[in-house]
């Protein structure tokens, strides 16, 4: 029989906004029955208003830890990838959003967190710190992060450089990055509209990828960056 050991939660010291919008946020049993709620709806919500249509959903892994990058073009693209994601891994799927966008208020914030169980992180020269503790989750806990590495929605439709963060994320770590091209997202809710307008949308998943070759430095990181983008654009043709 295994021991059973008590570990406190790594969020157990935050308070407020603090706690919200730090990477080492736990979900809490308010939040694991919004999310639970709120994706159940989604899906609803996306297959009748929307027809999306999910492919590659077999070649997911069959639990974590895994990361997901895709492109960004609308404030649907997370909600439509947890939505497609098989329910073993929608229960640890933690999608990383932008700090100065859905984390600039407590309500704001508190709805980021309960429903789509965001984790926040800082645009623009992102600390090794916070991307320490991102990989600190993917090794630790086996969680599915959902990376947008182009790092902001893109305002014309076309695709966007991807960063080099996501990179230092998963260098020399072994675990499986699996590309995902969003589709129709930015017909559906461009940058700028409030009202999601009836657009058909879909999203599909590649084969797995890993990155334990890499070195973890920024020439890596950059190398990195550089097969996943192709991998997503690819996706897309």
């Amino acid at each position: 029989m295994r021991k059973w050991t008590y570990t406190p939660a790594r969020d157990l010291d935050l308070h407020g906004l603090d706690r919200l919008t730090s990477p080492r946020r736990e979900r809490g049993l308010i939040g694991a029955i919004g999310h639970a709620c709120f994706l159940a709806a989604a899906r609803t919500y996306l297959a009748l208003y929307h027809r999306m249509r999910v492919e590659g959903r077999s070649k997911l892994p069959v639990a974590g830890p895994l990361v997901i990058v895709a492109n960004h073009t609308s404030h649907l693209d997370a909600i439509m990838i947890l939505a497609a994601l098989p329910r073993r891994l929608r229960r640890v799927a933690r999608p990383v959003s932008a700090a100065d966008t859905f984390f600039t208020s407590l309500p704001r914030a508190g709805l980021a967190s309960v429903f789509i169980d965001a984790l926040a992180i800082k645009r623009g020269g992102t600390g090794r710190q916070q991307l320490a503790q991102l990989r600190e989750r993917l090794t630790e806990d086996g969680c599915c992060l959902i990376v947008f590495p182009e790092g902001t929605r893109t305002r014309t439709g076309e695709p966007c450089r991807f960063r080099h963060g996501v990179g230092a994320i998963v260098a020399g770590t072994g675990i499986p990055v699996v590309p995902c091209f969003v589709r129709g997202a930015h017909a559906a809710l461009p940058p700028g509209s409030r009202v999601p307008r009836p657009r058909p949308v879909g999203v599909r998943f590649g084969e797995p990828m890993r990155c334990d070759d890499e070195s973890d430095c920024r020439e890596g990181w950059k190398q990195i960056a550089e097969s996943l983008e192709a991998a997503v654009l690819k996706l897309g043709e």
